[in-house]
């Protein structure tokens, strides 16, 4: 049975990878693991360009080289979204008896991703492109989606868990199946230190990772 899976990337990096020497990880490795008794179709990968930090500078340069190596793997398409930086103001945690309540922050939030992944997860069910559909993804925004292609399109639809405790909510969709995602699956599916894209130039796994 063909599959075809979909990439919550950030969603992926911080419930699984971050923090953790498994960020340089090959996506058709990883899924050729976790679905040894399908085949794998497309893998829909959906991020969006980080932007430095005054804690964090080369956290473009890195997220760059990677996408670069996604790029040499030959099932993989990359989606992008973007990210919203804005000041707004927020609730202190502990606030004083007198003065201010509030505290102006720097917001960085990602859009479009978890809508860009609704949409492709929709129309490929929509138009028969694979037998089944895994999501890599905890996110509950995309239990409609799911719930969608799983009940009312009568396909076979997997959820594939990078965070430690599954969404209840997106669990009442009533996957087909559901696994979680563990640290033997990353430790065994990452890409070459070294890899070489179609132009012969040479990609280099990141200092750290």
């Amino acid at each position: 049975m063909r599959i075809n899976v979909y990439v919550d990337g950030f969603n992926l990096y911080y419930g699984c990878l971050k923090g953790r020497p498994y960020k340089w990880l090959d996506l058709e490795r990883m899924c050729g693991l976790l679905l040894r008794r399908f085949e794998i179709g497309r893998i829909r990968y959906f991020t969006a360009h980080v932007k430095e930090r005054p804690e964090n500078l080369q956290a473009p340069v890195r997220q760059q080289a990677y996408l670069r190596a996604l790029g040499t793997l030959p099932s993989v398409e990359i989606h992008y979204g973007s990210f919203l930086t804005k000041p707004t103001r927020m609730l202190l945690a502990n606030p004083p008896s007198s003065g201010p309540r509030t505290v102006e922050v720097i917001k960085t939030e990602e859009k479009g991703s978890d809508v860009n992944l609704a949409t492709y997860l929709l129309v490929d069910a929509f138009r028969d492109d694979a037998e089944a559909f895994a999501v890599v993804s905890n996110d509950s925004d995309l239990t409609e989606p799911i719930r969608i292609v799983r009940h009312e399109l009568g396909k076979v639809v997997g959820l594939l868990n990078p965070q430690p405790v599954p969404s209840q909510r997106l669990m009442l969709c009533r996957p087909t199946f559901a696994k979680q995602i563990r640290a033997g699956v990353l430790g065994a599916s990452q890409l070459p230190a070294r890899v070489v894209d179609g132009a012969g130039a040479v990609i280099r796994k990141p200092a750290g990772w």
